[in-house]
């Protein structure tokens, strides 16, 4: 009965599935494009036309580019060619200065790219185009990447599933009946279709890291505070700068360093991206689960079993020794998470509803009248939605005590055991990707990312092959603040150890 509220489901997905990828072009990283576009062993063309003809194929079984730019994105792919054919400096020269060149890349369609809707599914905005490009993004094309599109995200970017009445669902390339997460679903589920190498998303709960762990990819959540999170939609309000990062996502862990130093600008010298990291000088610890708590599903058998390879595998090739730490304080998770979120920012300027936000230029909705509407099949929002809007309304209006006690303690007890060289192993998330709309029954289990969004620390999602049911498993690699280069150093070890990414296609 309760499943009337969303979006039908086709009788015949549980046989669809994807084509494998048959262009080799699709199983190079962004780096390696790069380098045979310089030396003209490929043309710029024939990648961007290779990526655009995959979309073609994939997305109408994953529904993940909402927007596309084809025709532009083919032009300006001549145009690096012709440049590339009138540069006398040298390949080197080229590197240099477009280490990017010619290679496509896919937007998180929450994030400002001149030309393309800028909507995060809110039917309200529709037909609102951006102006200008996002500072990430103006630097990523600054380096010679073209975007192809723009993605689907959850609406306004506050759910674990990309779904809007604006753009439809998108589906998890691996099983059409699964969630690829959110909010940089599309995302993720583009990436791992092989639809695109490389793309950008922004997370303050998880939404870079849960998409890349449902649908077998890297990505990387920065230190807050590197990368710029200026012109996406929604804005931040109160203390949530904080705690939001915008980062790369992509299927190769070798992109994701370079990828970091173009969309840092100025601010990478904040980080050691160019010091050599010697795994085996690092300290690395193991955190099972978050404890015991109703909110929080416990974590399922095969994550806590990948966990434990990853373990046995680094002691066996690194010789280091990884110690299991538990913290009690994860028990709290959700809650730490749910209540900083909320904070004013230190001159006492009170978060933006998300009441207020659903209303968009118009005035705020009212949650409980959009349940209602929902219920006859006339509201515009989704389920997710309205949940967060009527959670809002029974959220205590003063923080306890108990939790900001809780959360300290925490942050000094992380801080002290990860120093300059520490990296910890933690769950992505309590099991594999859920079928479509079942996050609803299990809202919590998105505090295993968000409670790293709190600490301010980097991480590192990394994928760790395909479990029982074919779906990809992962684990977040976390380090201490600004020490992003380690969990980077990490990813491009699992990935040898663990074989990365895999095509859905193959399965």
């Amino acid at each position: 009965m309760i499943f009337q509220f969303f979006s039908p489901r086709r009788p015949d997905e549980t046989e669809r599935k994807l084509p494998p990828v048959s262009n080799p072009l699709l199983l190079l990283s962004a780096m390696q494009l790069a380098k045979k576009i310089r030396r003209k062993e490929v043309s710029s063309v024939e990648v961007v036309q290779a990526y655009v003809d995959r979309i073609q194929e994939v997305n109408p079984l994953v529904n993940a580019v909402v927007k596309d730019r084809f025709a532009a994105a083919l032009q300006e792919a001549a145009q690096v060619d012709k440049l590339i054919e009138e540069e006398t400096g040298g390949e080197e020269v080229l590197e240099d200065r477009l280490p990017l060149l010619g290679v496509p890349l896919s937007v998180k369609e929450a994030f400002a790219l001149q030309g393309m809707p800028f909507t995060t599914g809110l039917i309200s905005r529709r037909g609102v185009v951006a102006t200008v490009d996002a500072p990430p993004v103006a630097l990523l094309k600054r380096a010679g990447a073209i975007p192809l599109g723009v993605t689907n995200t959850s609406e306004l970017c506050m759910w674990l599933e990309s779904h809007n009445h604006l753009y439809g669902i998108t589906k998890n390339p691996y099983n059409l009946e699964r969630i690829p997460g959110g909010s940089s679903g599309g995302e993720g589920s583009l990436l791992g279709a092989a639809g695109s190498v490389i793309g950008i998303g922004a997370d303050i709960g998880g939404s870079i890291r849960m998409p890349c762990f449902f649908n077998g990819v890297f990505g990387h959540k920065t230190t807050p505070g590197v990368v710029s999170c200026e012109n996406q939609h929604p804005n931040f309000s109160g203390r949530q700068e904080e705690y939001l990062s915008t980062g790369p996502m992509c299927r190769y862990a070798e992109d994701l360093l370079p990828m970091l130093k173009i969309m840092a600008g100025p601010n990478a010298n904040m980080l050691s991206l160019n010091t050599k990291v010697d795994l085996k000088k690092l300290r690395f610890f193991s955190i099972p689960h978050a404890g015991s708590n109703p909110l929080l599903s416990p974590v399922s058998k095969e994550l806590l079993d990948i966990q434990r390879k990853v373990v046995a595998r680094l002691e066996a090739d690194l010789g280091v020794k990884v110690q299991e730490v538990r913290f009690p304080e994860l028990r709290y998770s959700f809650q730490i998470w749910d209540t900083y979120m909320g904070l004013p920012d230190y001159e006492g300027k009170p978060i933006v509803p998300f009441a207020t936000l659903m209303g968009d230029s118009g005035p705020p909705k009212w949650p409980l009248w959009e349940l209602l509407k929902r219920m006859m099949g006339k509201s515009d929002h989704t389920m997710p939605a309205i949940l967060v809007g009527l959670m809002e309304m029974i959220k205590p209006s003063k923080p306890s005590a108990f939790i900001i006690q809780q959360k300290e303690k925490l942050q000094k007890e992380v801080e002290e055991l990860l120093g300059t060289d520490g990296v910890f192993f933690y769950p992505s998330h309590t099991r594999v990707a859920p079928r479509h709309h079942h996050p609803l029954f299990r809202i919590y289990d998105f505090a295993y990312t968000g409670i790293i969004n709190i600490l301010g620390l980097p991480v590192t999602q990394c994928p760790l092959g395909l479990g029982e049911e074919g779906l990809p498993l992962g684990v977040q690699v976390v380090a201490g603040k600004l020490q992003d280069h380690l969990t980077l150093a990490v990813a491009l070890y699992l990935e040898k150890a663990f074989g990365g990414w895999r095509d859905p296609g193959a399965k």
